[in-house]
Order: structure tokens, then sequence, then C-alpha cells
């Protein structure tokens, strides 16, 4: 699809709710699993289909009419709650099925990482909801949609529009306006205080440094909405006196959500190596030079030794990091030209089994955190390392 004809798609849909999610490899069958399509919390199915929710009813079930714009497909589907727990059973779920099967571009293992918009319209008949679908085809599209939304996180089900405190607030890590720094709230705060603060609050030190990455990662999120939320919703609230100070205002806050995910990751990387007792310039540097232009994420154990032409190569490896993978995978290829194997750290829930065997013969080892690895295809788990089996690896190399 042209980027013009996701342009038209947005604008037609604004009055709708949107979801957005990357789609995983449970979502789309990937792992072989029986989950009928991709998934939405039970509570948001509640919100969109009040009749769905009939405790005195055995698994009650909504039907609506879905229709997939981005690969044109009408689809009559079923909204059900499967609730036997109410009799005795173990089962207490949501599920939407109805998708279409092998045939469904939702369903299609290549369609794994996949950013995709749920934009759900009640047209007044007593619940009754218009669904509409975008499931993106390439990273032009998901950068453009994401130019409207902001970032989708994998593993993330985001509200749009999304007019600051969609996020739920968390005990530890959403500050109420009397709790956040006052220097904060005069200017906000850089993504390196809000990663201090979120250690601070969850250092969760005897936890493998795999749960601590997305424990952190969840916390440091939070504390950056509610931030946003003390300093943006004021502004909102006084009004704007035409629509392009509103438009101007909503790029702002956009484009500084797009910078904190762009290198947020990167920075939790960075400050858990030193953690883990790795010493930067000795044990490992953050985003040198290379070659050329060439800046990989990490090299270890030290740039220094990357261009010593007397280092082994042997002893040299770089790690990249790529929230998600799609094509963006391709852009480590050219790094670090001393590395034939190039790790890359993701947080993306899963691929095919056709595009892993393509990262693979390229020569890139996929390292991704212990509790994601069973949204990928089971063939395809045994060649993941976990961010702890990475750095074990990497501590050899002092020796």
């Amino acid at each position: 699809m042209a980027v013009w004809e996701l342009d038209d798609w947005v604008q037609e849909h604004l009055d709708c709710r949107w979801f957005l999610k990357r789609l995983s490899g449970n979502d789309t069958q990937a792992t072989g699993g029986h989950q009928a399509g991709p998934y939405l919390p039970k509570q948001l199915l509640f919100d969109l289909f009040p009749s769905l929710h009939a405790p005195s009813a055995e698994n009650p079930r909504v039907e609506f009419q879905c229709t997939v714009d981005s690969h044109p497909a009408v689809l009559r589907l079923t909204a059900i709650w499967y609730n036997n727990h109410l009799r005795g059973g173990t089962r207490n779920e949501a599920r939407i099925t109805g998708w279409g099967g092998s045939q469904s571009v939702l369903l299609d293992p290549e369609s794994t990482g996949a950013l995709t918009a749920f934009a759900f319209r009640d047209n007044g008949s007593g619940g009754n909801t218009e669904c509409h679908v975008w499931v993106c085809s390439d990273v032009i599209e998901e950068d453009r949609l994401e130019e409207f939304t902001g970032p989708v996180a994998p593993g993330e089900i985001r509200t749009w529009p999304d007019l600051f405190g969609q996020t739920q607030p968390d005990a530890e890590c959403w500050l109420p306006v009397d709790k956040i720094p006052e220097d904060w709230l005069l200017a906000f705060p850089k993504g390196e205080d809000i990663l201090r603060k979120a250690v601070e609050l969850r250092p969760y030190s005897a936890l493998d440094i795999d749960q601590r990455l997305l424990r952190r990662l969840d916390c440091e999120f939070r504390l950056f909405r509610s931030v946003e939320q003390a300093i943006e919703f004021p502004r909102i609230a006084k009004g704007y006196q035409s629509m392009e100070e509103f438009i101007a205002h909503a790029q702002t806050v956009t484009q500084r959500r797009r910078s904190r995910a762009g290198n947020s990751l990167q920075m939790h990387l960075r400050y858990l190596f030193q953690e883990e007792q790795l010493t930067e310039e000795k044990d490992f540097t953050y985003n040198a030079i290379s070659e050329g232009n060439k800046r990989p994420d990490f090299l270890f154990p030290s740039v220094s030794a990357y261009r010593d032409s007397g280092y082994p190569n042997s002893g040299l490896r770089m790690l990249a990091v790529k929230r998600t993978l799609r094509d963006r995978w391709r852009q480590v290829l050219n790094e670090a030209d001393r590395i034939e194997t190039k790790h890359l750290f993701t947080l993306q829930e899963g691929v095919s089994r056709n595009q892993f065997e393509e990262i693979q013969a390229a020569g890139v080892r996929l390292v991704v955190p212990k509790s994601r690895h069973h949204t990928f295809p089971q063939s395809v788990i045994p060649h993941l390392q976990t961010l702890e089996s990475f750095l074990a690896d990497v501590r050899l190399l002092r020796n």
C-alpha cells in the first residue's frame, strides 16, 4: 500500500477509538499455537461490547463486522468471553474469533512484528461496534503511522488518541505531581534522569538481567508518562487559539515520545552492563565509530581493541539494539566489519520461520529476553540467546 493511502485511512477514522499493537508470534500463529488471532485484553473487549460482560450466561458472545482495509477483506467476527471459572472451571479469558484462517493477513506468520491499528466506531445502535483494521506492510508504513500515534513497543497495547494519562498509574512508578522533582516540572527531565529514578524505584538486584531490564523499562515508561501528564495536561486544559497551535503542541509531544523510544533501551543496557561490573572502555564501548561512519551500539571488549589490528577477531563482539525487527535487522549487517557474527538484541515477540532463516543466514544472532522466547517458533527457540547468556560470553573475553 502507498503511504498516502494510510494517511487517508487515518483521516477517515479519526473519530474512532483506536488500539495499536505489534503482532506477536502467538497472534499470527507463527508459534504453531492454537490462539485464534490477535489478543486484545478482556477488559478492553468488555468496554467495547458491554453486553459481553454477562456473568449469568455461559460463554457470552457478540458478533460484529470488521473490515481489514490494508489487505481488503470483510470479516464477521465474534467476541467471546470464556467464563467457565464461574461454574467450577478454570477458564476466564476473552477472545475474538473468525479472522479468516490461514488466508488472513492477521494470521500470517510473515506479519509477526507488524504494527497494527484496530479502529472501533460505535454506530449508536445498542453497542454494535464497527471495526476497521490496518496492518502495516513495511517499516515505511510503520514509521508513518507512528508519526500520528507515537511509538508502539512490542508487547504493548496503545490507545489513540491518547491525550496524556491513558497509561494506568502504578504505585511504584507513576509519580503524583507532589512527588515529581521541582526541576523536572520546570524543564522536562533528560532520559538519563528518568532512568536513574526507575532504578531507584525498581532496583531488583536479585533478579537476573533479563527480568531486571523488562521491569525497569516498564517503570521508566510509567515515570515518563506521569511527568508528561503533569507538565502537558495543564497546557491542554488552557485550550488553543488555533488548530495550528494544537498541532504544533501535539507534534512536540509525539517527537519527545519518539526520541525516548529511540534511546531508552540502549541507555538501560548501558546501565545494566555497568551494574554487572563491566567497565566502560575496558569491557565495552557504547556508540563508538568502528570504521567510516559505522557506529554499532555496543562493542566488546572496547573500541580500542577493535581498532587494534593485532587484536584477534575471535575476541571481538558487537551488540546492535532494535526494539523491533522486520526489515530493520538488515541495518546491522554493515556494522563492525571485523566481526562476522552480529549479535542483535530485540524486544520483538517472535518472527516467522522464514524471516529467522534469513536472519540466521546473514550471520545475525538474536538476543531476546528469556520471558519472550515462548513467542518464537519452537524450532527457533534453541537458537536464541538471552541477555544473561550473551553477557556470560562477553565475560569470557576478559580471560
